[in-house]
């Protein structure tokens, strides 16, 4: 199962959103990741078999893209560099690509457990 989020907690409120967002950019920014040319839904963990069931249904290009940005950050932490600013991720190129598909996945074994669990009666 996914993370539980509060997001949506503080979207729900503006005063909230505009106190917190300088410090989400802030972390973001200090994370790394995007400097490596990585998007967010490129550091959600393989182990679980939701995630590989994702990873497979993803479109060929994206999933290309997928390897390609890892395998590219995997070679930049090796040699102790960043990418050129022009190459790194900005913020609008940071979208999610992975999340919904595990979410879906996600969706449909809860039916389907919800619907082995249920009982006919006559």
């Amino acid at each position: 199962m996914s993370a539980p989020s509060v997001a949506k907690q503080i979207a729900a409120r503006p005063w909230l959103k505009r106190m917190v967002m300088p410090l989400a950019n802030w972390y973001t920014d200090a994370a790394g990741y995007r400097k490596m040319g990585l998007r967010h839904d490129d550091l959600i963990p393989e182990e679980n078999d939701v995630v590989q069931l994702a990873i497979k249904r993803l479109p060929p290009k994206e999933a290309y893209d997928r390897v390609f940005r890892i395998r590219r950050a995997f070679q930049l932490s090796i040699e102790h560099q960043l990418l050129p600013k022009h190459e790194q991720t900005k913020p609008e190129e940071d979208l999610e690509y992975l999340s919904p598909i595990i979410q879906e996945i996600e969706r449909e074994m809860k039916e389907r457990e919800d619907l082995d669990a249920l009982v006919l009666k006559r």
